[in-house]
């Protein structure tokens, strides 16, 4: 087959899949309240469109793509994903937009870069003294746990798709990680 009759196929069938599975793929307010999520987020990087590349790149990343945000249970299960959004916006700020934390978050866990959001976090250390045992102590059972949603995030990036740059038209790539959400949720199911 020619190149251009797989992206054909590619282009039609993506769409289809993406509608098909959108069952599968759980929302926030499908989330138990009662329940423990770890949760971070990672990047799904993409070529520099030069017309996005303001909203794309991420500058911890540097290189240009969508941030996602994961939530896992204390078990290692994948529990959900946030709808992707523009590469440059912070952590917290994808977490707020998604509106999670409107429910109570007060057992959830995240890294440092979620302080000050009602989340379970590590201790800072402090600017004039460092952190005494029981506080290392603290973070590294912290860390000990929220490593299972660094887990969770690698096995989800064993979607090629998902970890190297996507390169088809920008406008497919929302649809496209979707897509493959919704395969990883029903072949988790």
């Amino acid at each position: 087959m020619s190149q251009s009759t797989i992206s054909r196929a590619i282009t039609a069938m993506t769409p289809l899949l993406a509608k098909l599975l959108a069952e599968c793929v759980p929302t926030v307010d499908e989330l138990d309240s009662r329940s423990t999520y770890v949760v971070d987020g990672t990047l799904l990087p993409c070529w520099s469109w030069v017309s996005r590349e303001k909203t794309l790149y991420s500058g911890k990343h540097r290189t240009t793509g969508l941030n996602v945000q994961v939530a896992c249970t204390l078990d290692g299960r994948l529990a959900w994903v946030l709808d992707p959004l523009p590469g440059n916006w912070h952590d917290t700020r994808c977490l707020t937009e998604s509106g999670v934390l409107d429910r109570d978050v007060s057992q959830w866990m995240g890294d440092k870069a979620y302080v000050g959001m009602g989340i379970l976090t590590p201790i800072r250390t402090p600017a004039r003294r460092e952190l005494v045992k029981w506080e290392r102590n603290l973070n590294y059972e912290h860390n000990a746990i929220r490593v299972r949603v660094e887990h969770v995030i690698a096995n989800l990036k064993t979607w090629r798709i998902l970890h190297t740059d996507y390169r088809r038209p920008f406008t497919t790539f929302a649809t496209t990680i979707t897509a493959a959400l919704g395969l990883q949720f029903y072949r988790q199911a």
